[in-house]
């Protein structure tokens, strides 16, 4: 797991992506040992017009301006503690910003960044949190339908090539289909049930629309269906 940067420190991203009227995002490369990690943040504006970040990446300063653009950042959600990286750059540039944590990592976030609630009222009822087996996801209502934002518990990158294209499929990250990363799993434990039921209470959801990951693309054909068989592969 990479340390978290102590100052807002720029890696290889792309450019800013709307999804909807009230969702934006873009995709980072992480080089680790042996691969690079595609990661996404996604930023969803409230009806006050405030953000919720999800899983933060620092971006260069023209597009953290038409960032700020498309609100103000007022809430910042560090979805687990491996996902700490850039929280402390954004806490800094943004000292009135409101830092939310699952239960699970205060511990561990806390050690670089102030936690401030593992329960956020964003004010706004079309936004909810949900805290799923020490990870984090938001569930965002829109005029489009319902838009999941999931972070470790889904992989569903394509376009891998290489050694860190084979690892990162071996890991369960990559691969034709969306998957329960093995790391993952290895760690939900007794926890499996919870997230599997997740999964369906999701998928009964007639107007889902997508399943937004931090790593990999966004799910859009047969989301549903794509819920289901992720919970029937960890039971």
């Amino acid at each position: 797991m990479t340390a978290p940067f102590k100052e807002w420190t720029v890696l290889p991203h792309g450019k800013l992506t709307r999804i909807n009227d009230r969702i934006v995002t873009v995709v980072g490369d992480l080089k680790m040992p042996l691969l690079e990690l595609p990661r996404r943040m996604t930023v969803v504006r409230l009806k006050s017009g405030d953000l919720v970040v999800f899983s933060a990446i620092a971006l260069r300063e023209a597009d953290m301006a038409e960032l700020e653009a498309f609100g103000r950042p007022a809430f910042l959600v560090v979805p687990s503690l491996r996902h700490r990286l850039d929280a402390p750059g954004y806490a800094g540039r943004y000292p009135g910003i409101t830092v939310v944590a699952p239960r699970a990592g205060v511990e561990k976030i806390g050690e670089v960044v102030r936690v401030d609630t593992s329960a956020p009222d964003f004010g706004d009822p079309t936004v909810r949190y949900a805290e799923i087996a020490g990870d984090s996801a938001l569930e965002v209502d829109g005029d489009d339908g319902l838009t999941l934002i999931v972070n470790d518990l889904i992989g569903d990158i394509h376009g891998e090539h290489g050694l860190g294209g084979w690892l990162l499929r071996v890991m369960g990250f990559a691969g034709d289909e969306p998957h329960v990363p093995g790391p993952v799993k290895l760690v939900l434990g007794k926890h499996k049930s919870e997230v599997a039921q997740h999964f369906r209470r999701w998928a009964e959801r007639d107007d889902l629309r997508r399943i937004i990951v931090s790593h990999g693309d966004t799910i859009e054909g047969d989301p549903r269906g794509a819920l289901r068989k992720l919970a029937s592969s960890i039971e």
